[in-house]
């Protein structure tokens, strides 16, 4: 592989560039494999990441890319529970409460999870399963001072399974006895997980979800590089968080050395992805200090102001190929930022990044928490989204002096985005667009379009002239 970068993309961006179309070898794009790997131990099958933002991914977008094969970072703007709660929602732990719970509790909770069942132990911190209470268990709100022991399915009148069933022989067993629920439980009754008939419905319904080897959805969460970093780790992983970003403005730092030399002496095998960086020295950093996957991208993304107030960056497309030729294409990199058109998710792929991370684009969609305003201009209904610098961010994500953290100026801002939709319908609208661009690659897969067009840039991709992108972009 070439050692250093090529000339074609010096100061680059995605508008630079077409694809040269290849003779199409595949019978329909329906066809075409997306997948891609996310870092080094784990893939999705389509390369979508939403950005670990406050105003992008919170549980329901986590949730609903996860189920659709993509996945997405929880950001860390906000306190070590409530990141752990989102993660928690996601992985669908079992609830679990001790026999002692008033109904009044276990209802709240209940609610507050949108849970339709309670796992009961023993007693609080045994883990071991006395029974199980349903929604159709739970009497009228009038006897909420009775503990819920008094309501259970009792232990031995349960259907439970080992660990290690798989989902075939749950709905089998769950078909024979015509229940909904499934505990799992070792052999000296210790729970382990619990299985329903929604969860089954969904493997069947979205077979190329992102699961982890219990089926349960992939979940990402992000940390910082101080402060309370490892706590905050600790907690995520502790409830079955898969893939931890450290994300930080300038990962190319001692900062960053010494954070993730601290997360890996405890955490040997947890899959890390770290970042931002925007260079070959960058990469390869984080390369040595043995990261699963690495981040690029300084100042492309629309909330982010670091390129005008500091004059720091790199062209996005001038970043990816630097990192991917300096590991050499063996750490997976995800490219975050200045995606405009889908066309963008090819060239940044197809140049070496692994998958791309959105922010802007998935901000207006209805799984996207951004807050809903009317724009006084045009009265139309738009969601705020911002960048992690911004005023209103800091400000959010403060959890001391206000006045300290607003004074260092800020690299970051907030835009009004219109309402899209749901995120479904962007991913849907980019898998087949990538399943295209595939097709005019003359490859049947996305891996195998990158690993031919990555390897000999020159042969398959086209710099534009200014006339060129005019006749090819204006519209």
């Amino acid at each position: 592989m070439k050692a250093n970068l090529e000339k074609m993309f010096a100061g680059t961006t995605f508008s630079d560039f077409l694809l040269k179309p290849q003779k199409a070898i595949v019978q329909t794009r329906r066809m075409v494999d997306l997948s891609m790997p996310l870092s080094r131990h784990a893939d999705i099958a389509i390369p979508i990441i939403g950005a670990n933002m406050d105003t992008v991914t919170g549980r329901e977008m986590m949730n609903t890319l996860s189920l659709e094969g993509a996945f997405g970072f929880l950001d860390r703007n906000c306190s070590i529970e409530e990141e752990v709660s989102r993660a928690i929602y996601v992985k669908e732990h079992p609830l679990i409460m001790n026999m002692s719970v008033t109904m009044g509790d276990a209802r709240k909770v209940a609610n507050a999870r949108n849970s339709s069942s309670i796992l009961v132990e023993e007693k609080t911190g045994s883990g071991i399963l006395a029974g199980i209470l349903s929604h159709r268990d739970m009497p009228p709100t009038n006897q909420h001072n009775k503990l819920i022991k008094d309501f259970m399915t009792p232990f031995d009148k349960l259907v439970t399974a080992k660990p290690g069933i798989s989902i075939e022989e749950a709905e089998a067993l769950m078909f024979k006895h015509r229940i909904e629920k499934l505990p799992i439980v070792d052999a000296k009754r210790k729970i382990k997980g619990l299985i329903t008939m929604r969860d089954i419905k969904m493997v069947k319904q979205k077979p190329y979800s992102t699961k982890d080897r219990k089926g349960r959805l992939l979940v990402g969460a992000s940390i910082g590089a101080a402060g309370d970093y490892m706590l905050r780790a600790e907690a995520l992983i502790n409830v079955g968080v898969d893939v931890i970003l450290i994300d930080i403005a300038h990962a190319h730092s001692s900062i960053m050395e010494k954070a993730i030399k601290t997360f890996r002496n405890k955490f040997k095998d947890v899959e890390l992805i770290a970042g931002n960086v925007g260079t070959a020295e960058g990469a390869k950093f984080l390369a040595g200090l043995g990261v699963d996957g690495i981040k690029i991208g300084i100042g492309p993304g629309r909330g982010c102001r670091t390129r005008l107030e500091t004059a720091a960056g790199v062209p996005q497309l001038q970043a990816i190929r630097e990192a991917y030729l300096a590991v050499d294409g063996k750490i997976p990199i995800i490219a975050d930022g200045g995606i405009k058109n889908d066309k963008d998710i090819f060239l940044a792929i197809a140049t070496g990044a692994s998958t791309v991370m959105l922010g802007s684009v998935l901000s207006g969609t209805d799984e996207a928490p951004g807050i809903v305003v009317e724009d006084p201009t045009t009265r139309q209904k738009v969601k705020l989204y911002r960048g992690m610098t911004s005023p209103e961010a800091v400000v959010d994500g403060t959890k001391g002096d206000t006045e300290e953290a607003l004074s260092i100026p800020a690299e970051g801002q907030s835009v009004r985005v219109p309402i899209v939709g749901s995120v479904t319908d962007i991913l849907k609208r980019i898998r087949g667009h990538l399943q295209s661009s595939v097709s005019y690659a003359g490859e049947e897969s996305l891996l195998a379009a990158q690993k031919k067009i990555a390897k000999n840039p020159e042969k398959y991709l086209i710099r534009l002239t200014e006339a060129s992108k005019a006749e090819s972009f204006d519209r």
